[in-house]
């Protein structure tokens, strides 16, 4: 069965595209983007693979 780790990450409106690339070149999937606590500011929430072990 596959197992998944999952992280949220705060996205500033001026620097969404370099944020979203650097997670995603560290293998992480977006899922969804959510409202953040104030108008310029979003939430990511990403997942990837978990190692096996």
């Amino acid at each position: 069965m596959t197992k998944w780790e999952y992280v949220t990450v705060p996205l500033l409106v001026h620097a969404t595209k370099q944020i979203l690339d650097n997670w995603g070149d560290d293998g992480w999937e977006l899922v969804q983007v959510i409202p953040g606590p104030n108008p310029e500011q979003l939430v990511a929430y990403f997942k990837r693979e978990k190692p096996q072990s």
